[in-house]
């Protein structure tokens, strides 16, 4: 299944002349590629062609799971979770609302952005927390009841170095 998908990555991008694949900014949008967005949908098909006609490859079934977005074509986006999974989904299933996914161990929230300050929650691997300003090395989070800085080494979701106000 994976040879597939990479395959069919293949044959897309020569399909449609490398579309946004090599460039800075997306040909639609103007915004940088790639760049991370959020699932807006409770579910979306990821398909091996910028269409409804073409073959899904892959269901993200995860609201406000982060992906990051690699392409563009049309209402069409490319996209890819953590693992390098994805395909082409319908811009409207996506939200430029910012989302990260706690990845590792246990990560430590905390009340200032330092190893010092003290601890204000513990967000176990796997959890989906909003994404606030960021100053390079540490971000704001929030989840549910819980806010508090996490370093971005811990965070997919959120480029290294990424400032936010």
């Amino acid at each position: 299944m994976r040879i597939m998908l990479i395959l069919a990555t293949l044959v897309a991008g020569l399909f449609l002349g490398g579309i946004a694949a090599a460039q800075d900014r997306g040909p639609v949008t103007n915004l940088p590629l790639p760049r991370y967005v959020s699932m807006k949908a409770a579910e979306g098909y990821a398909r091996r062609g910028p269409s409804s006609t073409h073959r899904i490859d892959w269901v993200f079934k995860r609201r406000h799971m982060p992906l990051r977005i690699v392409a563009e074509y049309g209402h069409w986006r490319r996209v890819q979770d953590r693992e390098g999974a994805g395909g082409w989904m319908h811009y409207s299933l996506l939200s430029g609302n910012r989302t990260v996914l706690i990845e590792g161990s246990e990560v430590v929230l905390r009340r200032r952005p330092n190893d010092e300050a003290p601890p204000s929650a513990r967000l176990e691997p796997g959890v989906v927390a909003w994404l606030g300003s960021c100053n390079g090395e540490w971000c704001k989070l929030e989840v549910e009841d819980a806010e508090g800085w996490a370093q971005t080494a811990h965070l997919w979701g959120v480029t290294p170095g990424e400032v936010r106000e």
